[in-house]
This record gives structure tokens, C-alpha cells and sequence, in this order.
């Protein structure tokens, strides 16, 4: 599930304090029993450091919640980050990390490191306070680890969702194309919807983005 963010929410991160911040938000936007649940968010992170996406991944029981590394970068790979930080909630309020929280968080970066993804944090969050694994050099003694070693079955799981999702993304690409040329021609928005598979919304966002661009465009000239 996406979480909306608003524009000032789409802000580059300079500090593990950054994230908390803003995720301390997310989670206190659910209601009391939600909260007494383990979700496991995934926040996506351009080269630049700028938030493109946070994505709740998964919800559990109250002390565990199980993600898989197709679930946890399907998105990543989908908005084209390049670093990922890992978040997850302990209602309980206590902030020691696990050794299945060591564990999973080395996986994902074993994960990334074969996608060109890199995972610069994993932060545990509570309503009042957190900790960053990247803050108690947990990252880095993870990374330099030969703990964990992803199996060839995983590896084959995510070379094939990476082969899915550049198809996929450009059959999109290749829509969005057809869909402006149709815009041009004076198409009926149903037609284009027909024709291209996209959604009413995007068509209409690519019409008003071709509107914008011929305004100034003539503004310009």
C-alpha cells in the first residue's frame, strides 16, 4: 500500500532524525489497534537523497511481521530508487533490535547490493522515539558480513522481477506514447483509455500536461 505524501513530505534526507519524523507521522495516522501491529514500510530514496516513495509492505502480529525481498523491491525498482530504508514499528515500545530484525535487514541488503539498491538504514519505531540501525554502525557490520548469502532460488526470483518490470515499464512508456499522439489527433478520452490500457486519470494528467507545455511554450516565444 502507497502512502500519499505531500509535498513537503517529499524532502531529502540528510539524517536518520529526518525519517523518523515523518514515519512517526504515518504511523500515528492509524488507529490504536493498527498500531498495535508490526507494519514494515519501505521508503525509496533517489541519488539526490529526495524521498520518492514510501510503501507499507507489510502488516503483522503484534511482535513479527514476514516480508520476502521480491515484495520489499518490486517497488523500489518500479520508481527507479537507488537506496532504501528499511522501517518497522515495535509496539511494544521497546527499541532493541532482534536477531530476526539482524537478519532480515541483512538479507535485504544482500538483496539490493545485486540490484544496484543500496539500503542505508533500517530504523525500529515506537509513537515516541526510535533507533537507526545505520546511527549503531548495524548497517555496516551487516554489509561486511558473510552471514547471509541469498539462495539461487531468490536470486532467480529477482533477476525475473527485474526482467518483468523493465518490460513492464516500457510497454507503460510505449502506451503513454500512443495515448499523446491520440491527445494530439483529438481523441475521446474512453477511446484512449480503450486503446492504451491507462487509467481516465492518466490520460487526463497527460492532457493537461500537454496544455501546460503549450502555454509556455507560447509564453516563450
Amino acid at each position: 500500500m502507497n502512502v500519499r505524501l505531500s509535498q513537503e513530505q517529499k524532502i531529502k534526507v540528510f539524517h536518520s532524525a529526518d525519517v523518523y519524523t515523518m514515519m512517526q507521522q504515518v504511523l500515528l495516522r492509524e488507529n490504536k489497534i493498527r498500531r498495535n501491529q508490526e507494519h514494515f514500510w519501505v521508503v525509496g530514496l533517489n541519488s539526490a537523497n529526495k524521498i520518492l516513495f514510501i510503501e507499507l509492505v507489510s502488516l503483522g502480529a503484534v511482535n513479527r511481521v514476514q516480508v520476502a525481498p521480491p515484495e520489499v523491491f518490486r517497488i523500489a525498482i518500479y520508481k527507479m530508487a537507488v537506496k532504501m530504508i528499511l522501517v518497522h514499528n515495535h509496539p511494544s515500545g521497546v527499541l532493541d533490535p532482534s536477531d530476526a530484525d539482524k537478519d532480515i535487514t541483512d538479507r535485504m541488503i544482500k538483496a539490493g547490493q545485486m540490484l544496484n539498491i543500496e539500503v542505508i538504514d533500517h530504523l525500529i519505531i515506537s509513537e515516541k522515539a526510535y533507533l537507526s540501525f545505520a546511527d549503531e554502525n548495524i548497517i555496516s557490520e551487516l554489509k561486511n558480513s558473510g552471514n547471509y548469502v541469498l539462495m539461487d532460488r531468490e536470486k532467480a526470483e529477482l533477476t525475473n522481477l527485474k526482467i518483468a518490470v523493465v518490460r513492464e515499464t516500457a510497454e507503460k512508456q510505449n502506451s503513454i506514447e500512443i495515448a499523446k499522439k491520440m491527445i494530439e489527433k483529438g481523441y475521446e478520452i474512453a477511446t484512449i483509455v480503450e486503446l492504451t490500457g491507462l487509467t481516465e486519470q492518466e490520460v487526463r494528467d497527460l492532457q493537461v500536461s500537454k496544455q501546460y507545455n503549450r502555454i509556455r511554450n507560447e509564453e516563450d516565444a
